[in-house]
């Protein structure tokens, strides 16, 4: 067969998969399932404490998670749906299509799962990766410490031999839903002595362990997403590390890539309706039905192509990472853009909505959602590494800039 026809036989099948799929979805995916989600019980994280907020949502999760489409490109015997680079990419347009939620939310799919795909031992991934794709489990991320953010490793939590087991102890601090999470990926110092990049292992253990507790962050916004999260000689089997002891740094950096990639996702588009729709809720439309008010028209206009130009950017990302050509930092400055993005996103918001924008407590404004979101906005481009770490990082790798 000529390589003509071999791609034409090839267009044809991924039409017919995209036929497939999009009969799949409209039968199967509720209309509840359908609308952005506008509170924090929308979204379902598993575990094994998880309860689902309505009927509608569990079904939606049963169905995808038995279709192995939680993790649609994972392989078949870890509990994915086995997709190639190309269906993956026709699901995630379909379901785009539709307005369909995700089904599961994880730091296990986002973060842990490529990791240990990478770089887990079989035992591991057969241990984790099924449970992940179920929404069994529930992860955090144990990184930052109160003196080590973002020069992440000059990590202190340390963890000593002590025949088959590594005896933890330390400090984590901003770990995301650490009071939630069943099991953590945490980074320990193995070796002290070793230069700060070295002597750090990548280790996986249960929250219940023995001397493991957390205590909630208060954030301005009025929320408590992060956690400080304690060890007080936590016993860990030496077979819970991913990859080789001493070397989980380049574990971590992997990770850091897809947890980058993940959160730069905030900026693109599709979050709710539109900008326009929403200001025009507060300001009004002229005679022509346009948004009346010509400069937050045109700061809308401008944040519109911004987000449409990101999204472009993520699918050539994508198509990269699947191909093997992505370059390593450039998750950075995707992480800075969508952070960034996002931000001025929710500084248009409370523009439009004036003052109204800033109510906080009364039943009209839902609790202060606006405001609230809006300063949630501020954490973005610090967590998962600052803007100004992010633009070192591209100035340094990609741009190749005198000095940096």
């Amino acid at each position: 067969m000529s390589d003509s026809r071999a791609t034409d036989s090839e267009t044809a099948e991924l039409e017919t998969f995209r036929s497939e799929t999009r009969a799949w979805l409209e039968a199967n995916c509720p209309p509840e399932m359908r609308k952005p989600a506008t509170a924090d019980t929308d979204v379902f994280w598993g575990g094994r404490n998880a309860k689902f907020s309505s009927e509608p949502q569990r079904i939606w999760f049963e169905r995808m998670r038995d279709k192995g489409w939680t993790v649609p490109d994972w392989p078949k015997e870890y509990g994915g749906g086995g997709l190639s680079a190309a269906e993956h990419k026709v699901l995630r347009a379909e379901m785009g299509r539709i307005g369909a939620r995700p089904p599961l939310s994880s730091f296990g799919i986002w973060m842990l799962g490529p990791a240990l795909l990478k770089y887990g031992t079989e035992a591991q991934k057969r241990e984790h990766l099924p449970n992940i794709a179920a929404g069994l489990i529930r992860w955090c991320q144990g990184y930052s410490e109160p003196n080590a953010g973002s020069d992440l490793a000059s990590l202190q939590t340390r963890a000593e031999s002590d025949g088959d087991d590594f005896v933890i102890t330390g400090q984590k601090i901003w770990t995301s839903y650490a009071n939630y999470a069943d099991w953590i990926f945490c980074l320990v110092r193995t070796d002290p002595a070793a230069k700060k990049h070295d002597g750090i292992s990548f280790i996986l253990f249960d929250m219940t362990s023995k001397g493991v507790s957390t205590k909630p962050i208060l954030l301005i916004s009025g929320y408590s997403p992060f956690c400080e999260t304690f060890f007080d000689n936590v016993r860990v089997p030496k077979s819970h590390v991913v990859g080789t002891v001493n070397r989980g740094w380049d574990v971590a950096k992997y990770l850091l890539q897809h947890e980058r990639a993940m959160i730069s996702g905030m900026g693109e588009r599709g979050v709710g309706r539109p900008l326009g729709q929403i200001a025009a809720d507060s300001v009004g439309t002229d005679a022509q039905g346009r948004l009346d008010d010509s400069i937050l028209r045109g700061q809308i206009a401008t944040f519109d192509v911004d987000e449409a130009a990101l999204a472009a950017c993520a699918e050539r990302a994508v198509d990269l990472a699947k191909a093997g050509q992505a370059h390593p930092a450039f998750s950075s400055a995707m992480k800075y853009y969508g952070t960034e993005l996002n931000k001025r996103r929710y500084e248009i918001l409370m523009s439009a909505g004036g003052v109204d924008a800033l109510e906080w407590e009364s039943e009209r404004s839902k609790q202060g959602a606006r405001p609230r979101a809006w300063l949630r906005t501020k954490a973005n481009s610090i967590e998962g590494g600052t803007s100004e770490v992010m633009l070192g990082i591209v100035a340094k790798r990609i741009l190749d800039l005198p000095g940096a």
